[in-house]
């Protein structure tokens, strides 16, 4: 019996298309227009996919397979961002190469896609551990190294676009006349301190468990993302990317990108851009007075020197009410400014501190801490010394690392000087009008005996010498003026953007191509030199040993001599960098690659660069809003200063997918668990204990031999009263919710056992069905049968399942359409086009559903109604489309067959079915010719018997007959 066989229709198709690399991206060099759709750079992982990966990925599926069939040239590539630290920890807890682990998950993903039918172009498979690939991430690093950024330049883009601002080789950094009159040392030392990718000491996240820097992001509650390892707070030399000098272009260039308002404001948000003024302090030994006269005579220095704590402050406006200064506890002065009867104090605060997140510190802090240092700075505007503290409020990574406090105009300030009993001095009188705002009210507190609430707005000057009486907005143009004239201060641009901090510490990453110079004792000078672009790729030493080194030390310190070092043929005794590049590195650039992943001679072909970049599509997840986003950007405007690229934005639009939980879990208390542990173990269920925001719970589970699958209770195991739900047969009482798809909460759901019960069709078409592709939404294995049983009357459309052999059915013939079935085709293709061009998936397939339920019901289906429909059932369930294709009598593959056109005039019904109203009341419907007028309208109404009926006996004082729309008798 030809029943609907997915297993076996499948596999064939899909080892056809791979045969005959049916999805291969065409010639460039064609008039065809392009169309470049990207996935996620997607992470290898052990674990392999779950149904929640597909989703994206099934989208733009759908959109490639559709723009293939209007002819347009697809590039639909996928690849590997499998550097990272879980294949490294693998090798640590195994001793298995990090390669074997990774190259056998990519095995993995692969199979599991090539399953689902995407129609990606293999050839342009990549994976960022390729050494043909990191070679080139590699260069691209050399051009970071190689390039500083200079703010004043004007030039116009091979786009036509004028900007301010242009990274340039450091071969073109004007040098002082006095470094140069220093010698070559001097001029290297001067220009490595500004290339985009230096070295900096830099306060990190050192995690001693897994032996390596972690960035902010992959830390949770203050311990590693991966295995949960303690992170504390140490400062370490580490390769910083400049991504700072780019952050006026990152956020101005937005605008013109077609991404969600969200993720733009996301973006934009953490760019963080602020304009005020930076102000030195006085720290020094000399006389205030003469170091005021001399700044007025020398100016602001472009560097703060030793004898000043420079701050960064929105509201210069306010710094006459600056009564005490916070330095963060990792700023470098902390042990010059604490004095001896304050050490103690200070050195066991700054290691508390270390050991505390930024998020810790600032967002989760409810209670201000802090120590004094026992020393002072002096107020410029007033001379008035100032207190200076060490508090974790203040963040090393943000500004100068010290601030200027003014309490009674900011709640941060305002809580630590009530805290610690500092003066507070109102320098800003609110407006008449002023309401305290809710933050303001929470943290008014007593004073000195009297209620003081923190005023953080605009107002009108007080207590600020020769300038009370100005306007907030006045006096901040004023008195920056006047530190300005006096070489105390200047106005100033900052952002909540730091520089990126490139280093890891491990083994499973790209090497730099860097070298140090030693002296004769073999100790760094300071000074490095860069491979050349012909040297690389820097492979890996080989390493037996991935045991961290326990220290910060990275890994690859381990390796043998004879990669650590060498001798230039200048004499000088060189030692390679042993830090490693992070993950992101490799999935910053991988866009360009897939363009052109085969080229041996440079990273990309200009030419290939030109046609298929930008990215037309780019779907993932909203994860990835900020950080691959923001970098992927950032290194992309590099090579388009350099002339690399010749478009100045990677992504032209960036749709983020919803996220797909898991099936609906049904759990109760950890005390009723207790309670009713005996029954629960009669019923055979197995209890997972997971911890949720309210607390423990226990979800209740069917049992399975495997203990990765996902087994919930079933429908027929519950049963509802009211609005409750009761474990069926029992006064057990369940509590239902979804949660996000993990493996602690073993609710995570393998494809591959959807696909074997199921189909890829049916994974694939209910990925798409479930809702709003962005939305976030439940699965449900009761879903996923549901568009099973509508792809089996699919089949059974156009199949005879009665037959033998494989036959189509009676009512499939040659026949000519009628009216209704061509209406009913041309509304189809009309409206799923348009919902494919809007990502509206879910509604496509509804109308799809809509076109099959009719024409089961058809005596007569003729192949000219059907052909179209299994095209346009194609780009969501190509195998069954497929089969069916060749069912009816086609030889060729369906993929590239031209999309169904629609005739607009077949749109419009023949006839329409109106409401007939009596005083407002629907009292009959009838069948009208499309198109028919007001009067005609009318006596069509007056002519049913219906409508006579309720007329009669009756005095019809006005009829409102709306043509299309309905027809109502006012009767008395």
């Amino acid at each position: 019996m030809p029943r609907y066989d997915f297993k076996s229709i499948e596999s064939r198709w899909q080892k056809y298309w791979e045969d005959n690399e049916t999805f291969k991206a065409g010639d460039p060099s064609s008039a065809t227009e392009k169309l470049y759709v990207l996935d996620m750079f997607p992470y290898p992982s052990g674990s392999g996919l779950h149904v929640g990966h597909p989703e994206g990925y099934t989208a733009t599926d759908i959109v490639c397979r559709h723009a293939r069939m209007n002819g347009r040239n697809v590039l639909h590539p996928m690849g590997w961002d499998s550097f990272g630290l879980p294949a490294e920890e693998h090798a640590v807890k195994t001793g298995t190469h990090p390669r074997e682990t990774t190259e056998k998950n990519i095995g993995t993903f692969r199979r599991q896609l090539k399953m689902l039918g995407f129609s990606y172009d293999w050839s342009r498979e990549l994976a960022t551990t390729d050494e043909d690939y990191y070679r080139w991430t590699q260069w691209i690093f050399l051009q970071l190294f190689d390039t500083w950024y200079d703010a004043e330049h004007t030039w116009t883009g091979p786009d036509g676009e004028q900007r301010v601002g242009r990274g340039r080789p450091i071969a073109e950094l004007p040098i002082p006349d006095d470094v140069a009159a220093a010698g070559d040392e001097a001029v290297r030392r001067y220009q490595d301190k500004r290339r985009l990718a230096y070295i900096s000491e830099a306060p990190v996240n050192w995690c001693p468990g897994l032996g390596t820097v972690l960035a902010n992001e992959e830390i949770v509650d203050g311990k590693s993302e991966v295995d949960g390892h303690p992170v504390e707070r140490v400062a370490l030399k580490q390769w910083m990317l400049r991504i700072t000098a780019y952050a006026d272009r990152l956020g101005s260039e937005l605008d013109a990108l077609n991404w969600p308002e969200s993720i733009k404001l996301l973006q934009r948000n953490w760019i963080g851009r602020s304009t005020g003024a930076e102000v030195d302090f006085y720290i020094g030994t000399e006389s205030f007075a003469d170091w005021t006269s001399a700044r007025g005579q020398q100016g602001w220095p472009e560097e703060a020197s030793d004898d000043v704590l420079r701050v960064y402050t929105t509201r210069p406006d306010t710094l006459y009410g600056a009564t005490y200064m916070v330095i963060a506890p990792e700023h470098p002065f902390v042990e010059r400014l604490t004095t001896a009867e304050q050490s103690d104090a200070v050195q066991s605060y700054c290691r508390a501190a270390s050991l505390k997140s930024d998020l810790d510190r600032t967002e989760l802090a409810k209670e201000k801490t802090g120590v004094f240092t026992g020393s002072y700075a002096i107020n410029p505007v007033n001379g008035q010394q100032v207190p200076i503290w060490v508090a974790d409020y203040v963040l090393i990574s943000y500004g100068t690392g010290a601030i200027m406090a003014v309490p009674a105009h900011d709640l941060r300030d305002f809580e630590f000087a009530v805290t610690f009993d500092l003066p507070i001095v109102q320098v800003v009188k609110p407006p008449e009008s002023w309401e305290p705002s809710k933050d303001e009210k929470a943290a008014a507190a007593e004073v000195n005996g009297e209620q003081m609430t923190p005023f953080s707005g605009r107002g009108t000057s007080v207590n600020s010498g020769d300038l009370t009486g100005l306007p907030t907005d006045e006096l901040k143009q004023k008195i920056t003026a006047q530190l300005d004239d006096s070489g105390l201060g200047r106005s100033a641009v900052n952002y909540k953007l730091r520089d990126w901090l490139f280093s890891r510490q491990r083994y499973w990453g790209e090497p730099f191509p860097i070298w140090h110079e030693l002296d004769a004792d073999g100790n760094p000078t300071g000074l490095m030199r860069a491979d050349e672009p012909a040297e690389l790729p820097v492979l890996h030493p080989h390493m037996d040993d991935f045991q961290p080194t326990g220290t910060p030390e990275p890994m690859l310190s381990k390796a043998d001599d004879s990669w650590l070092y060498k001798t230039a043929e200048d004499g000088t005794r060189l030692k390679r960098e042993t830090n490693s590049m992070p993950q992101w590195a490799g999935s910053c650039w991988y866009f360009l690659r897939f363009c052109d992943n085969k080229n041996g001679e440079a990273f990309i072909d200009p030419a290939l660069e030109k046609y298929w970049m930008p990215v037309d599509l780019y779907i993932g997840g909203a994860e990835h809003a900020v950080l691959h986003l923001l970098y992927s950007r950032f290194w992309h405007k590099v090579l388009f200063d350099r002339g690399h690229v010749s478009c100045p934005e990677p992504f032209h639009q960036l749709v983020n997918q919803g996220m797909i939980l898991g099936d609906t879990d049904y759990s109760l208390t950890a005390d009723d668990y207790e309670a009713n542990a005996e029954l629960i173990a009669e019923r055979g269920l197995d209890p997972l204990r997971i911890r949720t925001d309210d607390g423990e719970r226990v979800a209740l589970r069917n049992p399975s031999d495997d203990s990765t699958k996902y087994c919930p209770l079933k429908d027929d195991q519950i049963e509802k009263r009211g609005r409750s739900v009761f474990l069926k047969g029992t006064e057990l009482q369940l509590s239902g919710r979804t949660d996000k798809m993990s493996k602690s909460r073993r609710n995570v759901v393998n494809p591959d056992d959807v696909v074997k019960d199921y189909g890829a069709d049916s994974l694939r078409l209910y990925e798409m069905f479930m809702g709003p592709l962005e939305q976030v939404k439940p699965w449900s294995m009761k879903g996923v049968e549901g568009v099973h049983r509508f792809l089996g009357r699919v089949w059974r459309m156009v199949i005879d399942d009665r037959a033998e052999e494989l036959a189509l059915h009676e009512s499939v013939s040659d026949a000519d359409p009628t009216a209704d079935q061509l209406r009913v085709l041309h509304k189809t293709i009309k409206a799923v086009g348009d919902d494919i061009g809007k990502l509206s998936l879910n509604t496509a397939i509804s109308r799809m559903m809509e076109f099959t339920n009719f024409m089961s019901h058809e005596d007569v289906r003729p192949k000219a109604v059907l052909q179209p429909f299994l095209l346009l059932l194609s780009p969501f369930a190509p195998h069954i489309a497929e089969e069916l294709w060749a069912a009816i009598g086609n030889t060729d593959t369906l993929a590239y067959e031209p999309w169904p056109q629609y005739d607009e005039s077949l749109l419009v019904e023949d006839t329409i079915e109106l409401p007939v109203q009596i005083n407002g009341k629907m009292r009959a419907k009838i069948q009208v010719a499309s198109g028919l007028d007001r009067e005609a309208t009318q006596a069509a109404a007056e002519a049913d018997p219906a409508v006579q009926k309720h007329l009669a006996g009756g005095n019809v004082v006005k009829v409102i007959s709306v043509p299309g729309r309905m027809v109502n008798f006012v009767v008395k």
